[in-house]
């Protein structure tokens, strides 16, 4: 490496505002996972993120005459935090571009800090456009998140404490990764100092940049990027983030929301802290890892890398905790509407937790009910599916199913006669202020909407479901509104589930 890291990690300023913090044992993950698995809390600093480090050790080398003018910084959040509490600690201006899909909880922090949020965009890569217009107008120095020698430096002073807490083996330490600056100082520490160990990132399965660029041998930009986990919502990795990452990591891990969800909730078990989706990151993919590779009695380190959470993402993260952990099955299931045909249905649950129940009565010969069962081991919902159709009821098993957890689970209701030559459709739209209106308001008012479900959850995407009515003569005209749209849609008019609960009779 041409930068000299090692002496560079060795001789960081990080510790003026941050801590070292604890490597703490997760004593119930670590008894599932067959594993001794350690947690790095950086979710226990200051600002309750790891960035601070690398924000402060690049603003401590700055000139008298660069903390005159400022800094400017563009951030989803922990970032921005960092910066400001080191602008404040170093006495300069900070102006921090923040994309306007950042958790409110993370803008009230900056401000608090006494930094001058600037909101714009939909994503890291959208603010930092922004940013560099501003930079070059006002003079200010931008202090950037990931792809800098001394913030990759000041991030790698984790590394150098992990080893200097656990002087035993370490399988591997697991790191997410948005830019790769994280990733990328803790293995430019490990790596030299101990090459066995195993550094390997973790990404979400809509938010890859990293793992595509390695794949392709070059950066890659993404056209969008997950929302879910906005600390590692970055469109394109940093050139020297890319240069290390790739010479030094062993792997990266791809893991869904779902699987972030579960982790969270794993963490909060051990710990009693929640975690911000981008702080579990790690676990999700240390889990995912020990699975692929069937791992028993080795000493594994996640680094918990923040906790910046909005509190009105915790109902979508506990909705999808047991379905990202495997623990929830869910079914429909088709009941002949007949005495003892119940009895006969509960007998075949028998007595596992029912966690969800939905039915209403829609035709005399067949009942049709959605439910939901706690599941304790992997393939029982295929096994529990194979029961009720050997007990003579015809199931979807809907476990995997995007529409069924998502939508209908929340709107089983019975069939319309007034929903006839309905086209059912689903839609995806980045979560942000006003995204749903700006969507009913693009429709033309001639076509009937039949059926419709959003729920807010406050993070990820906007998910929607809508049934449509378009006359015959405006076929055209709906096929270019889908295609002028620019959401991502599907057509679910077909969907075994829908045609079940809601779809018209004559469907």
């Amino acid at each position: 490496m041409s930068i000299d890291y090692l002496k560079r990690i060795l001789t960081a300023k990080v510790y003026d505002v941050a801590q070292e913090t604890p490597l703490e044992t997760a004593g119930i993950l670590s008894a599932r996972m067959s594993n001794r698995v350690l947690l790095k809390r950086e979710d226990m600093q200051p600002v309750f993120s790891f960035k601070l480090r690398g924000a402060y050790n690049r603003m401590a080398r700055l000139s008298p005459e660069q903390l005159a003018r400022g800094v400017i910084a563009a951030s989803a959040g922990n970032h921005a935090q960092g910066v400001a509490l080191a602008a404040r600690r170093l006495g300069c201006r900070a102006v921090i571009v923040m994309p306007v899909t950042t958790p409110q909880v993370k803008i009230d922090a900056v401000r608090a800090l006494g930094g001058e949020v600037v909101l714009t965009g939909e994503s890291y890569s959208d603010a930092a456009a922004a940013a560099s217009g501003l930079q070059a107008r006002e003079g200010l120095t931008f202090v950037h998140p990931f792809d800098d020698p001394d913030v990759i430096a000041g991030q790698g002073t984790i590394g150098m404490e992990i080893l200097r807490q656990h002087q035993g083996p370490i399988h591997a330490v697991f790191v997410a990764i948005g830019g790769g600056g994280l990733a990328a100082g803790i293995a430019a520490y490990v790596k030299q100092v101990r090459p066995e160990i195993r550094v390997i990132g973790v990404q979400t399965t809509d938010s890859d940049a990293m793992a595509r660029s390695i794949k392709a041998g070059r950066r890659v930009e993404l056209h969008d990027v997950g929302l879910f986990s906005d600390g590692t919502a970055v469109k394109k990795v940093g050139e020297e983030t890319f240069r290390l990452c790739r010479a030094l990591l062993d792997d990266i891990v791809v893991v869904d929301t779902d699987a972030i969800c579960a982790a969270i909730k794993d963490v909060f078990q051990d710990t009693r802290s929640i975690l911000e989706p981008a702080g579990a990151l790690s676990v999700a993919g240390l889990k995912a890892w020990v699975e692929r590779e069937r791992l028993h009695d080795e000493t594994l380190v996640a680094v918990a890398c923040g906790a910046n959470m909005n509190f009105d993402r915790l109902r979508f993260v506990s909705e999808r905790a047991e379905i990202g952990e495997k623990r929830e099955a869910v079914f429909a299931v088709t009941i002949p509407e007949e005495r003892g045909s119940f009895r006969r249905f509960c007998e075949t649950v028998g007595p596992r937790n029912v966690t969800e129940f939905n039915y209403r009565i829609a035709d005399p010969a067949q009942a049709h009910v959605f439910v939901g069962i706690q599941i304790s081991r992997p393939g029982e919902a295929e096994q529990i599916a194979g029961a009720f159709e050997a007990a003579g009821f015809r199931t979807l098993n809907l476990t995997d199913d995007e529409l069924g957890k998502l939508h209908l689970r929340h709107m089983v209701g019975g069939h319309s006669a007034l929903a006839r030559n309905e086209l059912l459709y689903s839609f995806e739209f980045p979560e942000r202020p006003g995204a749903l209106m700006r969507f009913l308001s693009s429709m033309s008012p001639n076509w009937n909407i039949s059926l419709f479900h959003y729920r807010n959850h406050g993070a990820d995407y906007g998910r929607i479901l809508v049934g449509i009515q378009v006359p015959a003569g405006e076929k055209k005209q709906f096929r270019e509104f889908l295609a002028t749209l620019g959401y991502p849609h599907r057509d679910e008019s077909q969907h075994p589930a829908y045609r079940l609960f809601l779809g018209a009779h004559s469907a």
